[in-house]
């Protein structure tokens, strides 16, 4: 997969980007990031990215004009999807990470100052926030996006069952918070390690997995498994 990132600042980007499973997905030849600078397609002498908003109004609005310049240099056309990063785009979640990882090419548009021309909606394929929140520009977005897409390439991961493991993965077609994890020490503070985990049987540790991921999902997030009545958050103690 190739994600190109449209920024005034990529800079923010390279520390986080090589480190970690981003590292390790560029290593492997499994991912290329590319940056591209929205300065360089600024107007003028003093390379003018935004200006003031028709109508009057508080800050400064990104140009129209200069954003398409940029998504042009880097489109393709095969298989790609452009996102716009934006509090008023449809909410980021599992499944949506899961079909954008599916494209060869992605390119993230990261906001600034007051926020796009409205006509930059007319540009792209997808808009898309992280959640009920702002920030002061979309790029600690498009590292959440990157994170989130990246690992779910194949082979990207030594460990497949990471994935389908994981809290927000579909169980029987619903999605479900991951089961409680235990390592050493078996006793801390007076609370132990569940014996189920430490018998050896198989069967039984996956069905006690299995029971302890939707008590947790009743109790915590009621509103992605509706199916099942919602538990009082008190009530639940996973070793209990």
């Amino acid at each position: 997969m190739k994600i190109s990132i449209i920024t005034l600042f990529p800079q923010i980007f390279r520390e986080t980007f090589s480190v970690s499973i981003i590292k390790r997905a560029q290593d492997k030849n499994k991912l290329k990031i590319n940056f591209v600078d929205l300065r360089e397609f600024g107007i003028g002498k003093h390379k003018m990215v935004d200006d003031k908003p028709y109508g009057g109004g508080a800050g400064m609005v990104l140009r129209v004009d200069v954003l398409e310049k940029a998504i042009s240099s880097v489109r393709t056309k095969k298989n790609e999807a452009v996102i716009l990063l934006d509090p008023k785009g449809q909410r980021y979640d599992q499944n949506l990470a899961s079909e954008l990882s599916h494209f060869d090419h992605l390119v993230l548009i990261c906001g600034h100052y007051e926020g796009f021309d409205e006509r930059v909606r007319n540009l792209v394929d997808y808009e898309i926030s992280i959640g009920d929140y702002i920030l002061s520009g979309g790029e600690p977005a498009a590292i959440v996006l990157v994170d989130s897409i990246v690992r779910l390439i194949p082979g990207v991961l030594a460990k497949s069952e990471a994935i389908i493991l994981e809290s927000f993965s579909k169980i029987d077609g619903r999605p479900i918070l991951e089961y409680p994890q235990y390592t050493r020490p078996r006793v801390f503070r007076g609370k132990k390690v569940p014996d189920v985990l430490m018998s050896g049987n198989f069967a039984q540790i996956e069905k006690y997995r299995s029971q302890e991921a939707q008590k947790l999902t009743r109790n915590r997030r009621p509103d992605i498994i509706v199916s099942i009545p919602p538990v009082d958050l008190e009530d639940y103690d996973p070793l209990e």
